[in-house]
């Protein structure tokens, strides 16, 4: 199964985001809007979890070509990427040489228990085989170091756009979505604590005002996608 996932994400090495842009052309946002929304929701979490380290690094697990990672980057000290597909990885390099990069087989993260500050996975884990869910997850916890955060935005599979998004999309083809109530017991039987989750992308901008509107609606489960939460022990 990652051998099949790795070959289709490296057909993606140049043409990700216009095939995302094609699947999400009916709502009229732009997978731009999307990438300002999972930053906005990321640098809320840095000060609600993360205060305390005012420079923490990041490994994010399936980060693809690294698209996300302008956005971060003033965010986190270090931002360290993985991913199956060899070409995806490449790419990142290219397009972030400030940044580090592997390839992974999918199943062991290579790197020691406690490296990391924060691991992140976006929209990864609805790839991953539903039998190798609980070991995805106890790697994401395993590499953080105690106290250190473990985060994964996934679609909600109870927005109707998200739906239509994920049926429009080629490479969803294979997705088994899964709600906020799953995602948090597959992270405490990680061994995290102080889990939680928050919804977002109820509007169709990332204004001022609606974003503090949205941090208010942060438990309403309608968000076009959300963030589930842990910290390390």
């Amino acid at each position: 199964m990652a051998d099949i996932v790795q070959t289709e994400f490296d057909a993606y090495r140049d043409s990700y985001v216009d095939t995302v842009e094609q699947s999400i052309s009916f709502s009229g946002l732009s997978h731009g809007f999307f990438q300002q929304s999972k930053a906005l929701m990321i640098r809320d979490l840095l000060a609600m979890r993360l205060a305390d380290r005012p420079e923490p690094s990041l490994l994010d697990v399936g980060c693809g070509v690294g698209a996300l990672h302008p956005l971060l980057s003033g965010l986190f000290g270090s931002i360290h990427g993985v991913d199956i597909s060899g070409q995806s990885i490449e790419r990142a390099k290219q397009d972030n040489p400030g940044n580090l990069y592997d390839a992974y087989d999918g199943k062991r993260l290579p790197f020691a228990d406690n490296s990391f500050d924060m691991a992140l996975s976006i929209c990864v884990m609805h790839h991953v085989p539903v039998e190798q869910w609980t070991g995805f997850m106890a790697e994401l916890a395993r590499v953080v170091s105690p106290g250190g955060m473990v985060c994964l935005v996934e679609h909600n599979p109870a927005n109707p756009g998200t739906r239509i998004s994920v049926a429009r999309c080629p490479f969803d083809a294979d997705a088994v979505l899964l709600g906020p109530r799953k995602m948090r017991g597959y992270m405490r039987r990680a061994g995290l604590a102080e889990v939680a989750t928050r919804n977002f992308v109820f509007f169709p901008t990332n204004r001022p005002a609606f974003r503090a509107l949205e941090r208010r609606l942060h438990w309403l489960p309608l968000g076009a996608q959300y963030a589930a939460i842990g910290r390390a022990r």
